[in-house]
């Protein structure tokens, strides 16, 4: 069954602003919340589906992708993808994160994007590659300082391993507590033991007991053959260790992609401007064009090409993302003036201009032009 749309579950315009977005979003979570429609398994659909769409469409980035790609921006699956949040939490934006945004007092102990009790905090880094490696796709490694879990105590924040952690008496080891506040269930971090569910007698020396330690690691990231410039990649439980053994964040690389000194892309087909000779242009020629993957492509130009004409080379661009698809390369033509002329090639040109304007054909748009001039003119004197 095919997703209903984002604009459509929410109730507003494309062009809704942050404003209308929240407010169409609170007026319609204060009605399908759980708590207020218990044992409806309908209600409960529609709840979720508001609020991953307000989580898609609350963020600019999200938006702009959804916006461009509709659902198949997010699509991506397994241990490295495009970014989304899931709305019940484990990432950046989730339900619990976008209460705190609107009704305040929701977080889960402090930390961001409503994640799971302890878990670890997502990360972000960037990485630069040239238009070459945007194309061919490459592997860059990155260095990224990030909590690690600890060696000495194999994560559990407890000198000597688990033996002397202990059952926490506040939130009975489940690592959350629940109050009422109005017609909502409160949910937050244990504030007894950070989420971990125990608590520890003899904290670790080295970690003071939180289980992790400032390191910097080396990770190794695949840029996709075709990624454009501001595309994210996720890198699945590499982001900040958890505390005491709980789960690692993610990691979050944005990619950029350097200008080029040739080529200028547009989405997923490339440019490349060519200066042609007057006397090329005119008479026609064959002319080698550089192509991306560092190939050459004849290029056949036909006599009395202008400025401005294109010639496209079908499959020689940019492989669309997760499809089998390529763009397209387009040469554009550019007729150089020639500038310099010795006495010999101005006296060669002159001739032929003297022969253009006796009457010769060679400049139809030339001559539409200053017979639509004189038209113009004309009118004028006519009336």
């Amino acid at each position: 069954m095919a997703k209903r749309d984002y604009y459509e579950i929410l109730g507003v315009a494309r062009d809704a602003t942050e404003d209308d977005l929240k407010k169409a979003y609170r007026g319609q979570a204060m009605k399908l919340h759980p708590d207020r429609n218990p044992g409806d398994a309908k209600a409960e659909a529609a709840f979720k589906d508001l609020n991953e769409a307000y989580d898609v469409l609350k963020d600019s980035e999200k938006r702009a992708a959804y916006d461009r790609f509709g659902h198949a921006a997010f699509e991506q699956g397994g241990g490295g993808g495009f970014q989304q949040g899931n709305p019940f939490g484990g990432g950046a934006g989730g339900f619990a994160d976008i209460f705190e945004e609107m009704f305040g007092g929701m977080g889960r102990g402090g930390q961001r994007g409503g994640r799971p009790s302890g878990r670890g905090s997502d990360l972000r880094t960037g990485v630069e590659v040239t238009l070459e490696e945007a194309f061919s796709g490459v592997r860059k490694t990155i260095r990224v300082p990030t909590s690690v879990a600890c060696e000495a105590c194999s994560g559990s924040g407890a000198e000597g391993g688990t033996a002397n952690a202990t059952t926490c008496p506040t939130c009975q080891g489940q690592g959350k507590v629940r109050a009422q506040q109005g017609f909502f269930l409160i949910e937050r971090t244990c504030p007894t033991c950070g989420g971990a569910g125990r608590t520890i007698k003899n904290p670790c020396k080295v970690c003071q007991g939180a289980g992790r330690v400032q390191r910097e690691r080396t990770l190794n990231v695949q840029v996709p053959a075709g990624v454009e410039d501001g595309t994210r990649i996720r890198l699945t439980g590499e982001g900040e260790a958890g505390m005491r053994g709980a789960p690692a964040g993610d990691l979050y690389v944005d990619v950029g992609v350097k200008p080029h000194p040739l080529f200028q892309r547009d989405g997923n087909n490339i440019y490349v401007r060519v200066p042609l000779r007057m006397t090329q242009a005119a008479l026609g020629s064959a002319v080698d064009v550089p192509s991306i993957d560092g190939g050459k492509q004849r290029v056949t130009i036909p006599a009395g090409t202008q400025t401005g004409d294109q010639f496209r080379l079908r499959g020689k661009g940019f492989v669309v993302l997760r499809s089998a698809a390529r763009g397209d390369m387009y040469v554009q033509v550019s007729v150089e003036t020639p500038q310099n002329l010795n006495p010999k090639q101005r006296e060669l040109l002159e001739a032929f201009e003297s022969e253009a304007v006796k009457g010769g054909k060679h400049s139809p748009e030339h001559e539409g032009f200053f017979a639509k001039v004189k038209e113009f003119f004309d009118g004028f004197g006519g009336r």
